[in-house]
């Protein structure tokens, strides 16, 4: 789960991916998800940033992406 929001670019750092699923601002399909979680393409992930929620869809998953390519790793939802 953090290194994919952390490749994605949807949170900047790994180590503040790890503190969000922690306090329980990241959940995978309804479910409050740990640092360490599997994620799967077609897994909708909930991100509380403040007072902006943000659902996402996950598309693919890579260990690497470069920057321009990141945003074709997940379909922003509720637009």
């Amino acid at each position: 789960m953090d290194k994919f929001l952390k490749v994605s670019r949807l949170i900047k750092r790994r180590t503040v991916a790890n503190t969000a699923c922690a306090k329980g601002r990241v959940l995978v399909n309804g479910s409050p998800a740990k640092a360490g979680k599997q994620v799967s393409a077609g897994d909708i992930i909930d991100i509380q940033f403040g007072d902006k929620p943000l659902k996402i869809e996950v598309l693919k998953i890579a260990d690497t992406v470069r920057r321009e390519d990141a945003d074709a790793m997940y379909r922003v939802k509720g637009e």
